[in-house]
């Protein structure tokens, strides 16, 4: 079987990203042929070598189009068409897929994988990361009602068109069946973590670390990932420098890059050591940060539809044995609490998020228990390997139909 897939933004465990599908098409290459549509926009954001920039037995085809989180709005778009447009002449180039695989974001990824599925008259599937257009409309990124309307529009006849569904997370799944999509053709498949690499975690690594960061017998809160618009980074400082004025022996690591990285770059000038700057990580060392930190922060501002999010972080933190606070109301809030495996703080209380941070960094029994609760859960349900023998035999189905 020939699978097509239409992603703008690949990449593999040698970047500081959470490269979701540089796992999954590592499994299903396996069995089957896979054409990887895509940009080289990460490739020059590799911290180390270790691993092919695709898996083997997956065939690459790359637009130049750049790509960058603190672009605007309108270079965004620009970008998003550009890839587009690339795709879809691409997409009809190449030998004709059995089943075409759209991932969105952006939406426009997903556009291009149904256009070439029409035109090549084969089945695809729609990978839901995030809602679009409904996240960037709630961000303010797309101003005219006009263009609201024809977003939407065009969001349900993707869903329509497509064969079948993925949403990433319970919440998405709901969203996407409330628009009349029948539920039999919807599977939610979680954004989920890759345990092998988790477990190069050792105690002794972590402990290698902690020397190496001069760490030894502080009491650690990490945030990992994008610095983004979306995430609620100037509460994230307020609530660090709040605890860091209080407790000497607090720390706050801040693991990433985007948006607001001078922020808090002037936030670890005024407390040196106290507040870090940490350079974003490969995908493969990452596991030992999250491993050295008491708890981690999975935060996002307070809109409905950031509640359906699918965080990496919250996988990766728990697949290594750290309890999260995690600031939605959807989902993930129900998640931690049922397995007991982390706190909700409502987004942008800073006072609030510091004060059960502070209580939690002096309840060690509580944040082992919770971390072992969400150990337990990332093994029996995170495990991307499994994930990708689900992928696989949704497409092995959609094809032969």
């Amino acid at each position: 079987m020939h699978i097509a897939v239409f992603s703008q933004y690949h990449t593999n465990p040698d970047c500081p990203a959470t490269s979701r599908h540089y796992a999954l098409l590592a499994h299903i290459a396996k069995m089957h042929r896979v054409t990887l549509l895509t940009t080289p926009a990460w490739k020059g954001q590799r911290l180390t070598q270790e691993f092919p920039w695709v898996p083997e037995g997956v065939e690459i085809r790359e637009a130049e189009v750049r790509y960058d989180n603190k672009m605007g709005p309108a270079r965004r778009a620009l970008a998003f068409g550009h890839y587009a447009a690339w795709a879809v002449r691409e997409g009809l180039r190449i030998d004709k897929p059995d089943v075409i695989w759209g991932i969105s974001t952006p939406l426009t990824a997903a556009w291009a994988a149904a256009q070439v599925a029409r035109w090549r008259r084969v089945p695809w599937v729609f990978e839901v990361q995030d809602l679009w257009p409904a996240f960037p409309i709630a961000m303010g990124a797309v101003p005219t009602p006009v263009a609201r309307q024809q977003l939407y529009q065009l969001e349900k006849r993707l869903y329509k068109s497509a064969r079948h569904i993925l949403p990433l997370s319970p919440d998405m799944a709901r969203y996407v069946t409330d628009l009349g999509i029948p539920a039999a053709k919807v599977t939610t498949v979680l954004n989920g973590t890759d345990l092998e690499l988790a477990d190069r975690a050792t105690p002794a690594a972590v402990q290698l670390l902690r020397q190496e960061q001069g760490l030894a017998g502080k009491r650690m809160v990490l945030y990992a990932g994008t610095f983004g618009r979306a995430n609620d980074i100037p509460t994230l400082v307020a609530a660090a420098e709040t605890m860091v004025a209080a407790d000497a022996e607090v720390v706050w690591l801040f693991l990433g890059h985007g948006f607001f990285e001078a922020l808090l770059a002037a936030a670890a000038v005024r407390w040196p050591g106290r507040i870090r700057l940490v350079r974003g990580q490969a995908r493969h060392e990452v596991f030992r940060w999250f491993a050295l930190a008491d708890v981690s922060v999975v935060s996002f501002l307070g809109l409905p539809v950031l509640d359906s999010n699918s965080p990496a972080k919250l996988y990766d933190s728990l697949a290594v044995g750290t309890p999260v606070v995690v600031t939605n109301a959807g989902w993930t809030k129900a998640l931690v609490e049922q397995h007991a495996c982390g706190w909700y703080v409502p987004a942008g209380d800073a006072p609030a998020l510091a004060a059960q941070l502070q209580t939690l960094l002096y309840q060690p029994e509580t944040l082992a228990q919770a971390g072992a609760n969400g150990r337990a859960l990332a093994r029996q349900a995170f495990d991307r390997q499994r994930m990708a023998a689900q992928i696989q035999q949704i497409m092995e189905q959609v094809a032969v139909r």
